[in-house]
């Protein structure tokens, strides 16, 4: 069983995370299997525009504390593990085709970042973002140490990444961070309408527009990209990370 899979209808590709029954926790299987269908998004001839969403009752709810061990049992682990989540943003913003989150229930972490990285955002009013990160003694990553300040400033970006409060969908989009809310029940058709609409457009005029907006954030992002592995990597072989995950799981944190 694939925990992402990629399906085509029409001019869009469907990319949906398949690991419902942990809300699309991320796993190192989810992150090899997410890449392979971006990737296979990115080169169907004919998709246009990709759609990015979740199955069952949430979008992504961040990373699978379950496999904390296996993920920081050794520093090629940790480097590996880190890597993944990083290139699953480089699948998302470097390729041609724009990419529409579809998103619902809980964006946590991890999620939260890949919402961030998405060029539109269509959010179900049951939309809950949030960073656990430094609560937990992690780090974020997706690019969001660069992308979050152009968009908020430092204190509002310190105060999201910081306190990790909890924002609704209706904060997200009084932010700038998402760009419609409908009702649950209306996402995913509405995020396919609009994908619909971006197909329309000149292929090869939205590809270059991606390429120019990106290519001006991609050095910096790439650099960001980078220095949050080193952090990231720094914080999962910290036995205070280890600790509060411990503390965290026995639901005392």
């Amino acid at each position: 069983m694939s925990f992402a899979t990629h399906t085509i209808e029409g001019a869009v590709s469907v990319v949906t995370l398949q690991r419902p029954e942990r809300l699309n926790a991320i796993s190192g299987t989810l992150l090899v299997d997410l890449h392979a269908a971006l990737q296979a998004a990115q080169n169907e001839p004919a998709t246009q525009c990709i759609v990015f969403t979740g199955a069952g009752r949430a979008f992504c709810a961040g990373d699978d504390l379950k496999e904390f061990a296996e993920q920081s049992e050794t520093p090629a682990a940790i480097a590996e593990h880190c890597e993944r989540i990083q290139q699953i943003t480089r699948d998302i913003m470097f390729g041609t085709k724009l990419v529409i989150g579809a998103v619902h229930g809980y964006a946590v972490g991890g999620g939260f970042e890949w919402v961030l990285n998405c060029d539109l955002v269509v959010a179900a009013d049951t939309l809950v973002c949030f960073f656990p990160e430094m609560a937990l003694g992690h780090f974020v990553t997706g690019g969001v140490t660069h992308l979050l300040p152009q968009i908020l400033g430092h204190q509002r970006t310190m105060e999201l990444i910081v306190l990790g409060e909890r924002q609704s969908a209706a904060d997200l989009k009084a932010l700038g961070l998402v760009n419609r809310v409908v009702p649950a029940d209306q996402m995913l058709s509405a995020a396919m309408a609009l994908a619909a609409e971006v197909a329309t457009r000149s292929a090869g005029a939205t590809a270059r527009l991606k390429r120019v907006l990106t290519s001006g954030l991609g050095p910096r992002i790439e650099e960001a990209l980078v220095a949050e592995s080193k952090a990231a990597n720094a914080c999962f072989a910290d036995p205070d990370t280890a600790q509060r995950i411990d503390v965290f799981a026995k639901g005392r944190l």
